[in-house]
């Protein structure tokens, strides 16, 4: 760990520079840090250190919270916040010069750079460590393999929910309107249509659309409609083992027709490739759109829209068929939200590291989870007589409690009935998806291509749909993109993920 985030260990300066030394020599002799050290460590002796983290809302918590988190788990943390907006650019930024903290959230799992970066050494193999824990040995087989990398877990798994895709319509406007909640492509279609022509806030005005989305095809509708034709989440793998890439199949196509014809007719909100997720949120609590993609947001988008919309109801959505009845919803990660990774240039010794993941076996304690969900009961939140929870200051909460949450290492190893029953039934729904939920076939195999170019040539395929969708692009000019991604080295790529598939059936 760096200067000033050591362990205090109780002990002279001279005293306690040598002993850095001395492990240091060791480890150098002894293939580095990542082999046994005869070094040990005391679970609950006070540790401070760095955490370069990801900040989901526009400002960074209060100390509020992080001291009842230190306190909890006798530790001092300082906190690097990187927006989430620009967490792309700044972690592989990070990773490039090896400015890194002592613990480092890492969410961007197909991230080229990140790939790389978790292959090459980097970072602690911490496989071996977690079942010496309570909580973290709790953590299933299954999702320490689809968080592995070529049989190495470079980082503790986050654990989510295998499928929280899902819609929120202004269920006030369907009434409004006469109209019932969508099932089908079609219908949602029609809604789209209505929400945008047919004066749903009944103010005389010509000012709404149907979807509010933003610049990003994995996190805006275009996903998650694309799931609802049934197009393959990432890879589609068939019988023979051949992989073929989703923007390949007649149902990404069709997704792309579809969402096209949504914005042509102003259905589908004309800025969405400038529009951050901080401002789509914003435009729909404002009333300028009825249907938002993230049904997780529900809480969040009903609380910004406070005093802005009277009388706003909204309506989670979770299933939506082409018309077959058959419902698909993609997965992220296959329940894995990413990695708390820990930089062997930071962390130099086993003792050091173990001592890192009891810090965040604690996290997944009730009681610190409480503290990263609600934050302080009688204060932030309370618990009704029927046991459901609810927010009691939303302002407060926002300030000290919610930038917390998309930080804890585990969000389904407890479930809390939200006393707000749009949010309690979007927990339920996003539990449901687990039945539909369709994998990411590649998400524990490698693939060298991937990790040294994938990001780059992601953004061939990204930028043709966004051409496409915005009538820039035809058929045959997104299908030559396709096959300058193939012959740019996307048909390594599919090789190597052919080849690491195989590997795995024998």
């Amino acid at each position: 760990m760096k200067k000033g985030t050591k362990m205090k260990k109780g002990v002279s300066g001279l005293l306690a520079a040598l002993m850095v030394m001395s492990v240091f020599l060791a480890a150098c002799g002894d293939k580095g840090a990542e082999e046994k050290s005869s070094q040990t460590y005391d679970p609950k002796s006070k540790l401070e250190f760095t955490w370069l983290n990801v900040l989901h809302t526009a400002s960074p918590p209060t100390e509020t919270i992080k001291s009842k988190i230190e306190e909890y788990t006798n530790s001092k943390i300082t906190f690097n916040w990187v927006p989430d907006a620009s967490k792309e650019e700044r972690i592989t930024t990070a990773l490039a010069s090896g400015e890194l903290a002592d613990m480092v959230t890492l969410t961007m799992m197909t991230n080229s750079s990140v790939r790389s970066s978790l292959k090459s050494g980097l970072f602690w193999d911490v496989g071996k460590y977690l079942d010496d824990y309570e909580n973290l040995k709790k953590i299933p087989p299954e999702v320490r393999e689809a968080a592995s990398i070529e049989g190495g877990l470079y980082g503790v798994p986050f654990q989510k929910n295998l499928a929280r895709a899902g819609l929120v319509i202004r269920q006030d406007w369907l009434d409004r309107l006469g109209l019932k909640v969508p099932t089908t492509l079609d219908e949602l279609y029609e809604v789209a249509r209505a929400f945008t022509e047919d004066d749903p806030d009944g103010n005389g005005k010509n000012d709404t659309t149907g979807f509010v989305d933003r610049s990003d095809l994995r996190y805006s509708s275009f996903k998650t409609l694309s799931s609802y034709f049934g197009t393959p989440n990432g890879w589609k793998v068939d019988e023979n083992g051949k992989f073929t890439p989703e923007f390949d199949t007649p149902q990404y196509m069709e997704t792309l027709k579809y969402s096209n014809k949504l914005y042509k007719n102003g259905y589908l909100s004309k800025d969405f490739a400038v529009t951050a997720k901080t401002d789509q949120q914003q435009q729909f609590a404002q009333g300028k759109a009825g249907i938002y993609t993230g049904m997780i947001d529900i809480s969040n988008l009903r609380t910004l829209s406070q005093g802005l919309q009277k009388g706003l109801k909204l309506v989670p959505v979770n299933k939506i068929s082409n018309g077959d009845g058959q419902y698909h919803v993609w997965s992220e990660g296959s329940g894995v939200g990413g990695l708390l990774a820990f930089p062997k240039s930071e962390v130099k010794t086993e003792a050091e590291l173990k001592r890192l993941l009891q810090f965040v076996d604690d996290l997944i304690d009730k009681d610190v989870y409480m503290y990263m969900t609600g934050g302080i009961e009688g204060t932030h939140y309370k618990i009704e007589k029927d046991g459901s929870f609810k927010i009691i200051d939303t302002d407060l909460w926002q300030a000290d409690v919610q930038p917390f949450s998309s930080s804890r290492p585990s969000e389904v190893t407890y479930n809390l009935k939200d006393a707000n029953p749009e949010k309690e039934m979007a927990n339920e729904l996003v539990r449901e998806n687990n039945k539909f939920a369709v994998l990411d076939p590649t998400v524990p195999l490698d693939s060298v291509t991937a990790n040294e170019q994938g990001t780059e040539l992601e953004k061939i395929i990204t930028d043709a749909s966004f051409k496409f969708i915005m009538g820039e692009l035809d058929e045959a000019g997104f299908k030559a993109a396709v096959e300058n991604w193939k012959q740019s080295g996307g048909a390594r790529i599919t090789a190597e993920y052919e080849e690491a598939y195989k590997k795995t059936k024998k």
